[in-house]
Formats: C-alpha cells, sequence, structure tokens
C-alpha cells in the first residue's frame, strides 16, 4: 500500500509518499481499497501540528485524512454479519470515515464506520461527503436546532463545509447569507439558494448583516475564528447561537507555521465571554470538533441518514470536487491554502 506520512510538523514538504506493507482487518474491522480520499483544511493543521486530536490520539508520524471511498477487499472476523445489516459485501462501494490516516491506498474501520456509496455517485463525490456533511449537519442541526425563518450567517459558504451549510439551512427553510473570500465565488453560493453573498474583504460585512437582518442573526456559523468571531457575536439576535467550528484566521496563509509568537497573540487577541453577560444578552456560544466525536457512531449515523434524506428528497447535491493525485498532497494543500477554491479536493490514490 501507499500513504501519505508526515515524520515532524511543517510545510507542504513534510508530506511524504512511502510504500508499506498491506493492511489486515481485525475483528469487526473491513478494508477498503481506496479510490479517493477528501482533503479538509484540518489536514493542514495536522501537518503544522496545530491539532489537538492528532496530538491526542496519534502523535508523530502521522497519516492525515478522515474521509475515503474505495471497494472492500477484505472483511476481518464478525465483521460479515455487520456489513450484511447495510447490504455490503467484499466487492461493495463504499464511504469509510476514519481517525487519520485517510491518505493512503488502503484503510481499516470499523464495519459501523462504513456507508453504502449512493447511487449515482461517483467515488469522488462520496470521498468528499463525511466531513463537511457531518460537520453541517452537527453545528446547525443538532447544535444551533435551526427552524424555519431563522437566519443564517455562513461564513466561508463556498469551500465544501460552507455549501453543505447553505444547502441545509435553505432545506430547513432559513433566511441565508453567506459570506466569501472573493467575487469569483459569490455566483456559486447564490446558486445553491443564499439570499445574499457578501465578499468580506470588501470591508462592508458587518453591515450589509445588519440592513439584512436589523433585528440580528439567529444563527452564525464560523470557522474563520479571529477574524470574525468578536463582530458576529455583537451581531446575534436575542436567543442567537454563534457556533464555532474552526479557527481558521489564527494560521496564516501559505503553509508554512505560524511563529509562535504569533500564535500567542492571536491567542491573546479571541474574544472570550463571560456566562454572566452571556445570559443578559440573551446569547449562546456553542463551539465542537468532529474529530472528537468519532466514537459516538450512532450520532454520525444519525447525522449521515438525515443529509442522505435531504439528497435523496433533492434537497441537496454532492459537493464539486477537484481531483489531485495522493502523489501531489502538497499541491492539494498549496490550493486549499490558497483561499481559492471552492467545493471540495480529493485525493486519487
Amino acid at each position: 500500500m501507499n500513504r501519505i506520512s508526515i515524520a515532524q510538523p511543517g510545510g507542504r514538504e513534510q508530506l511524504h509518499l512511502e510504500t508499506r506493507p498491506d493492511l489486515h482487518p481485525g475483528p469487526g474491522e473491513v478494508r477498503v481499497a481506496v479510490a479517493a480520499i477528501g482533503v479538509n483544511f484540518a489536514d493542514i493543521a495536522i501537518r503544522l501540528g496545530l491539532y489537538e486530536s492528532a496530538k491526542k490520539f496519534v502523535g508523530w508520524p502521522i497519516t492525515p485524512g478522515f474521509e475515503t471511498a474505495g471497494v472492500i477487499d477484505a472483511v476481518g472476523p464478525g465483521a460479515e454479519a455487520l456489513l450484511a445489516e447495510q447490504g455490503l459485501r467484499v466487492g461493495s462501494q463504499v464511504i469509510a470515515v476514519s481517525l487519520f490516516f485517510g491518505y493512503a491506498s488502503q484503510v481499516v474501520v470499523p464495519a459501523a464506520h462504513l456507508v453504502p456509496l449512493p447511487a449515482g455517485w461517483s467515488l469522488e463525490e462520496g470521498a468528499a461527503f463525511p466531513v463537511a456533511w457531518l460537520t453541517a449537519w452537527y453545528g446547525l442541526h443538532h447544535l444551533a436546532n435551526a427552524r424555519a425563518g431563522d437566519r443564517v450567517l455562513v461564513h466561508s459558504a463556498a469551500g465544501g463545509v460552507g455549501q453543505a451549510l447553505v444547502q441545509l439551512a435553505v432545506a430547513q427553510g432559513c433566511h441565508v447569507l453567506g459570506t466569501v473570500g472573493n467575487e469569483q465565488k459569490v455566483s456559486t453560493v447564490s446558486a445553491l439558494g443564499a439570499e445574499r453573498v457578501v465578499v468580506r474583504a470588501a470591508g462592508k460585512l458587518w453591515r450589509e448583516v445588519r440592513e439584512w437582518a436589523p433585528n440580528g442573526v439567529d444563527i452564525i456559523l464560523d470557522a474563520n475564528g479571529l477574524e470574525t468571531l468578536a463582530d458576529g457575536y455583537r451581531n446575534l439576535a436575542p436567543a442567537g447561537r454563534l457556533v464555532v467550528y474552526g479557527h481558521a484566521s489564527m494560521l496564516d496563509r501559505g503553509g508554512k507555521r505560524t511563529p509562535l509568537w504569533k500564535l500567542a497573540w492571536r491567542w491573546l487577541r479571541t474574544p472570550r465571554w463571560n456566562p454572566l453577560d452571556m445570559t443578559t444578552q440573551n446569547r449562546s456560544v456553542l463551539a465542537f470538533n468532529l474529530s472528537f466525536l468519532f466514537d459516538k457512531t450512532e450520532l454520525l449515523r444519525e447525522g449521515i441518514g438525515f443529509v442522505l434524506a435531504r439528497v435523496a428528497a433533492g434537497q441537496a447535491k454532492p459537493l464539486a470536487v477537484t481531483a489531485f493525485p495522493l502523489a501531489k498532497a502538497a499541491d492539494a494543500h498549496l490550493a486549499l491554502e490558497s483561499g481559492t477554491t471552492t467545493g471540495k479536493l480529493v485525493l486519487l490514490p
């Protein structure tokens, strides 16, 4: 098998392709011959040594990657019955989620971490599915409890999670405003049903937000961090919820490690909220990291079922993908770091 390995924190030059012995599934596990791998911003944070769950669960060296799609090609003891419950067997095309180790031509996962590839989907579209859509579902529905009529602000709305959030919010009957990094992304988000799309760099974001939601925003979903958190909280409506699932603005563009002094300065400038003030203002801040939820199998399967029901009803569609060879993982990271991409990036072993 081939896989990407990172020996130590650093830039894109740390992504090394290596050949390893084939994997063998243990009890209750399944091996998947990987055809496509989803790329996420979290993979960059892992490479830079700034991802807490990577440090907690794996350490160095590490192979990043949370989501893959491919074909079941080996089954461990006791896994066949679990597969049969989903109509799966050796040779079935599946989507798999794993706690790291996805940048590889083989993955071994518990049978419960597999989902049949939806009819009509390519394996590339399948690999782009789990992280973006589970993040969107968990933040918008499980935490924020979105209701029809809510005004929802989605930051980085042209990215993978952003596009999933826009589609789920529109399907729920919410009013959606999306923010993007440049004018070229506006049409992508508008086509998904957002009522308004604002380019953050234009310097008029919060003025347009107040015009769109004069009484405040009900739900804000933010992976930017320092760049937008404080203003977002100030623009919440009574009973509004700010959902935080990333801190992209903590890192510098370009793929190199941010100096520790700069990280410390940004950390000091990150807003803190007093619970007494939050109670008085009737606003909430919620936060999560999907990688710490991988042991909650039933919860994640609930989310996958919710999203696939929306897909079957025509209320959501697979994300557009841009593919890179696995050996060119550094190029995929460069593209994601540039802030110019839309949809999802995938790697092809």
